[in-house]
């Protein structure tokens, strides 16, 4: 992708780029769209697709290539999970939380010895990675988290609890944000890879969701569960600075997965508007459905630009503090607004699970919540912008 510079910027994606986003999308269309009805109705987890997406080196997207993984960008990354969002969000929901929160975290902040023994796994598919921060009682309020990890020897010992947390069940390598120092919350949290299998590690209730059924979400449940001081990621005390490092780039993934949800309504609206016949007329040819498809267009075009701006600015370190909060807040925002006028467009036939608007309607609602909420984006951002001013 090229862009001029930081003010004024083209999408002009490189040919590499156009090669990954055409191979993403044939694969979605053989693997993934025979099976999104039955995944989504049964809350299944896609193991078959995520082993083969992981041999064709799209669960190590950010990884180095001494680790197994593809040593791509942000901008690759967010073609892929667009790219995946059109078909089945569920699936593009677990590439990016499996990518951009375990495999990322301990990429940017393990060590030598730790990305060894973790990512190359995490790249290839072998192993399903899993990031716990939320907590029942901490959500936006991330450092006011429960979860206590105590020193003892040469181990932490582990005790509390983690909710909402992306293949729970079946991720095999979890990074866990944890408070190693109670008297100084935002300074006195770490993290920690944590295995599974490790005595006083369970998984807790799997939770039966609205949308994004076939991407698991279940409880974590630490009780005096010793953990290696080996597998302490960076310095104790520097988690919270490191999870919200993470989750920047987080931002980047679910505006990327809004908009290619957001551009599957658009696809799909406008096929069945051609096709749909009411007063001897396709519904196309109507005013009133034409102004909908516009809107949905034009909104689309403007996600796109902000999600690829901030793709580009992560890949060249040129990020400002307000691109990436803009780009989710923005793009997670006109995804509801276009699922929402999908299923208007499609009237009845849009409240039946034989049109895949339906889905992009509820899988749709988790983009305004996860990886910060609409509010908070909205607080992160004056936030940044009274600071510019001194």
């Amino acid at each position: 992708m090229a862009v001029s510079n930081t003010s004024q910027y083209v999408i002009s994606f490189t040919e590499e780029q156009n090669i990954i986003r055409e191979s993403i999308k044939q694969f979605a269309e053989t693997e993934i769209v025979p099976h999104i009805l039955e995944l989504d109705e049964k809350q299944e987890f896609p193991v078959d697709i995520m082993k083969k997406l992981g041999e064709l080196g799209f669960l190590g997207i950010l990884i180095p290539e001494k680790f197994c993984g593809a040593g791509l960008g942000y901008i690759e990354y967010a073609i892929i999970v667009e790219e995946l969002a059109k078909y089945d969000p569920s699936i593009s929901l677990s590439v990016a939380a499996h990518n951009g929160l375990c495999a990322n975290h301990i990429n940017v902040f393990g060590n030598d010895f730790q990305k060894e023994k973790y990512l190359k796994d995490l790249a290839q598919g072998k192993k399903i990675g899993a990031w716990a921060l939320t907590e029942p009682g901490s959500g936006s309020d991330a450092a006011g988290m429960s979860t206590t990890a105590d020193r003892d020897g040469d181990h932490f010992v582990l005790n509390g609890t983690k909710s909402f947390i992306t293949h729970g069940g079946v991720g095999e390598t979890a990074v866990i944000i944890a408070i190693t120092n109670k008297e100084n919350r935002k300074n006195g949290i770490s993290s920690f890879v944590v295995e599974k299998g490790t005595p006083g590690f369970e998984v807790g209730k799997k939770e039966n969701k609205l949308g994004m059924r076939a991407s698991e979400t279940t409880q974590l449940i630490f009780e005096n569960c010793k953990v290696p001081a080996e597998n302490l990621l960076g310095n104790e005390g520097e988690g919270f600075i490191q999870a919200m490092k993470i989750l920047e780039g987080g931002r980047i993934s679910i505006a990327a997965l809004s908009l290619g949800l957001a551009e599957g309504c658009l696809e799909n609206s406008l096929k069945y508007s051609k096709e749909r016949i009411q007063f001897k007329k396709p519904i196309s040819s109507f005013q009133g459905i034409q102004f909908k498809l516009s809107d949905m267009a034009t909104d689309i075009e403007a996600a796109k630009m902000f999600t690829f701006k901030s793709a580009w600015e992560k890949d060249n370190s040129a990020s400002s503090l307000n691109t990436a909060p803009m780009a989710k807040l923005f793009a997670s925002e006109i995804a509801t607004k276009a699922a929402n006028e999908a299923v208007q467009i499609f009237g009845g036939y849009g409240f039946v699970k034989d049109y895949p608007v339906e889905k992009f309607y509820r899988d749709v609602k988790l983009l305004t919540i996860g990886e910060g909420t609409s509010e908070v984006q909205r607080i992160v951002i004056a936030r940044n912008l009274l600071k510019s001013l001194g």
